[in-house]
C-alpha cells in the first residue's frame, strides 16, 4: 500500500520542475529560441549525403510544432497589444469595411478611371 502513496508522491513532486523548465506558452520570445535550437539540432542529424535544400526541408519539418507554436504567441501578442481583444463589435465592422474598402473598391474604382482616360 505505501508503494504506490510513495509513487504517486514523487511524480507529483516531479511536475512542478518539468512545467517550469518549459518556456511559457505567451513568451515569443523563448517559443522563438526553442524552435531555432531544434532546427539547428535537426539539420545537424541530417544524412551527410543528403542535398542542402532537402536538409533544410527536413529540419523544419521536424520542427513544424515548434515555428506553429512561435507563429500563434506571436499573433496573440500582436493582438493584444492593437487592443482586438477590446473592440466592440460595431469598431470591428468599421475596420472590415475599411479593409474591403481598400482591397475592392479603390482597386476597382482605379481600373474603372484608367478605363475612362
Amino acid at each position: 500500500m505505501r508503494m504506490p502513496v510513495l509513487a504517486v508522491l514523487l511524480s507529483l513532486n516531479a511536475l512542478p520542475c518539468a512545467a517550469a523548465q518549459a518556456p511559457r506558452a505567451a513568451d515569443p520570445a523563448a517559443l522563438e529560441q526553442a524552435w531555432r535550437d531544434c532546427v539547428r539540432e535537426a539539420y545537424a542529424h541530417q544524412p551527410p549525403a543528403q542535398g542542402r535544400a532537402g536538409s533544410q526541408r527536413n529540419a523544419l519539418d521536424e520542427c513544424k510544432e515548434r515555428e506553429d507554436a512561435v507563429v500563434a504567441a506571436l499573433m496573440a501578442a500582436r493582438d493584444v497589444e492593437a487592443g482586438r481583444d477590446a473592440r466592440s463589435l460595431p469598431a470591428r465592422a468599421r475596420a472590415w469595411a475599411a479593409s474591403v474598402a481598400a482591397y475592392v473598391v479603390d482597386p476597382v474604382s482605379s481600373w474603372i478611371a484608367m478605363l475612362r482616360n
